[in-house]
């Protein structure tokens, strides 16, 4: 059986990098991030694309050298003229601020790779009730539609998938 094909954005490796956060919420997504990473990655075939090296060399020097060495060995997608195109078409339409356009092309990368899932902690410009306009967007253009999903949310679904299928509902 095929694996499941998942984009990891830029908060993943973010969070598994980062040292403990002492806010309750933050740590949460760190832990999240990092049981995906140790413990259900291998489920699934990985990609990234140079937005996602872009992002994580940015800052910290020490930190961005900890997120770069998680990141290697991911295949990297390819970005084409018609990805960029068509983040761009992403912007205009789901009208993001500028500060985040790069959640565009991460999405549009998605979707001319026809990748399953994109999951990212960062769900500010592209979860609900962005979905829903990325959803009739797609629709009317016949595009690809991946799942745009927070780790805990993911693994939750596809444990609940594995157990349909162990007991036959699939």
């Amino acid at each position: 059986m095929k694996k499941k094909s998942v984009y990891i954005e830029t908060t993943i490796p973010s969070l598994v990098t980062a040292r403990p956060s002492r806010e309750h919420r933050e740590l949460f997504r760190q832990e999240e991030a990092k049981f995906f990473w140790e413990n259900e990655r291998h489920k699934y075939d990985l990609y990234i694309s140079r937005y996602v090296i872009e992002e994580c060399e940015k800052g910290d020097r020490d930190a961005a050298k900890r997120r770069l060495d998680l990141m290697k060995g991911i295949p990297h997608l390819q970005v084409t003229a018609d990805a960029e195109k068509l983040a761009e078409e992403y912007f205009e339409y789901l009208n993001i601020p500028q500060k985040a356009k790069t959640d565009c092309f991460h999405l549009a990368v998605c979707v001319m790779n026809e990748i399953d899932f994109l999951i990212s902690w960062n769900m500010t410009h592209l979860g609900q009730p962005t979905y829903s306009k990325i959803v009739l967007f797609n629709g009317n253009r016949n595009l690809w539609l991946p799942e745009l999903l927070t780790p805990d949310v993911f693994m939750e679904i596809m444990e609940e998938k594995r157990k349909e299928k162990r007991n036959g509902k699939v």
